[in-house]
């Protein structure tokens, strides 16, 4: 492993300075392919492992770039004193992360190196070995578990969560923290029941933290860019009563809960 920063991924963004994804001020690397593919998803152009080109007003754009593990982290270093100032670090999402486990691993030793703290943002659904090379290198683990029912998550998303669910009972023992993230979306998960079906699995868990993530609208242009249809195009947003009502019903359970994060 000694020249493991030569490892090789392909990305299609780095966003700097966020608050989301993790705690403090984050670098979030967005990494291509997922295996799922949610009918919400924000970011269509990480569906698909190949480079591919988006046709926007501005005219084509390629998105997707293979890069080092070393040329990432020369972007993720020049942040530093945010990420000391506010505790924050650089947080792995995508598209999966876990579909390129060499270079996520990579990207998390380096910035272990370079006293950065990793944070991955997951659906969990892969083989647990993979998982469990990766896990002593990732401070925060952050899993979507998006349904409790595995026919209507395939319905939404393409495939049942499974071996997600499963996955989740020796992730939340072996990993330094583990949060849930439930991606609220109407139509799909936003019944009281279905709620505290999620919230009563985190608390089971022993989850640290469980996330109410209320469904947008960002990233919808995105599908026409890519010669696709916007499934959800007639959804709106959940308002803040509504989301106030589901915070109150995840908060009948130990977990701590927030909406957001």
């Amino acid at each position: 492993m000694t020249n493991y920063l030569e490892t090789k991924g392909r990305i299609f963004d780095i966003q700097r300075y966020s608050v989301h994804d993790g705690p403090g001020i984050r670098t979030i690397v967005f990494l291509k392919g997922c295996l799922f593919r949610c009918k919400w998803c924000c970011n269509p152009e990480s569906q698909e492992f190949e480079i591919q080109t988006m046709k926007t007003e501005q005219g084509e754009k390629v998105t997707g770039r293979d890069v080092t593990a070393r040329e990432v982290l020369e972007e993720v270093r020049q942040d530093m004193s945010y990420y000391r100032r506010s505790r924050g670090g650089m947080t792995l999402s995508g598209g999966e992360s876990l579909l390129q486990p060499a270079f996520a691993k990579a990207m998390f030793m380096g910035a272990h190196q370079m006293g950065i703290n990793t944070a991955i943002e997951t659906t969990g659904a892969v083989k647990m070995d993979i998982i469990s090379d990766l896990l002593p290198h990732i401070d925060y683990f952050l899993m979507d578990i998006k349904h409790m029912n595995p026919e209507k998550h395939k319905e939404f998303t393409s495939r049942d969560n499974r071996l997600a669910l499963e996955n989740a009972k020796t992730i939340a023992k072996q990993a330094n923290y583990y949060a849930v993230r439930i991606p609220v979306i109407p139509g799909f998960n936003d019944t009281p029941e279905e709620i505290a079906a999620i919230a009563q699995y985190a608390q089971e868990l022993s989850a640290d933290r469980l996330h109410l993530l209320p469904y947008h609208r960002l990233g919808a242009d995105k599908y026409a860019s890519l010669g696709r249809t916007y499934e959800l195009s007639e959804i709106l947003p959940p308002d803040e009563s509504k989301m106030a009502a589901l915070l109150r019903v995840a908060q009948e359970f130990k977990t701590p809960c927030q909406i957001g994060g």
